[in-house]
Formats: structure tokens, sequence, C-alpha cells
């Protein structure tokens, strides 16, 4: 489908500086930290908040992002609906990375335990 390319081809090209600081407003928004934030995105992708900081002020693209990222080799466990799509149905591999993150972002949001966030570690 070309819309599913399109939408792929977007969320490539977009940059996780740009996308970060909504993810920190609707965490705080929740009453959640930028520590914890950063926690779950370095769960997700091994990136430490010095890795983070500089990702964001050398304004990489999620496909960079992802490209440099150790994947945690449970994320596989991240499953559910996010963005009106089913994560672990998703066929292109960078977008449903982007919705991995997007989906702990979710729950960090929405008052999940940190270990359940987290798959038990």
């Amino acid at each position: 489908m070309s819309n599913t390319d399109i939408h792929n081809e977007r969320i490539a090209k977009m940059t996780f500086a740009s996308v970060y600081p909504l993810y920190l407003a609707k965490v705080e928004k929740k009453g959640r930290t930028k520590e914890e934030l950063d926690q779950v995105i370095e769960w997700l992708t091994g990136f430490n908040n010095e890795m983070l900081e500089d990702l964001i002020i050398e304004n990489v693209t999620f496909e960079t992002f992802f490209q440099r990222a150790s994947l945690n080799p449970n994320a596989y466990l991240i499953t559910g609906v996010i963005c009106g799509y089913r994560v672990e149905e998703i066929e292109n591999t960078l977008t449903r990375q982007v919705r991995y993150l997007d989906k702990l972002v979710d729950e960090l949001a929405k008052g999940r335990k940190m270990e359940k966030i987290l798959r038990g570690l």
C-alpha cells in the first residue's frame, strides 16, 4: 500500500529531537519524570542520558536513531495497540521500533509500574 509506504517514510524522517519534548511533556503531565522517561528509552535502545543528549543535538532521524540503537532482546514482548496499530502486527521494522517506543511512553504516562513497562527487566 502506498499509504503505508508514505507513513513509514514519514516516520523514518522524523527527528528524535522533535519528538522527545512531546514524550517528556506527556509523561510529566501525568506525574512521571524525565529520569523515568530516559530509563524507558535506555531499556529499549541502550542509549544512556549522555548518548540521548548527543542524538538530540545531532538532530538524528528515527531511522538513524534506531540504526544506532541496541534494541533490547525483550522488545518483542511489547504488544498492544498504539496510534491505531497493533504493534506486533506492524511489518516495517523501523515503524514497529518507533511504535515500541511510543507504547512504552504511553504506558509510563498511564502510570504503569516501571517493572511491568520494562518487561520484568
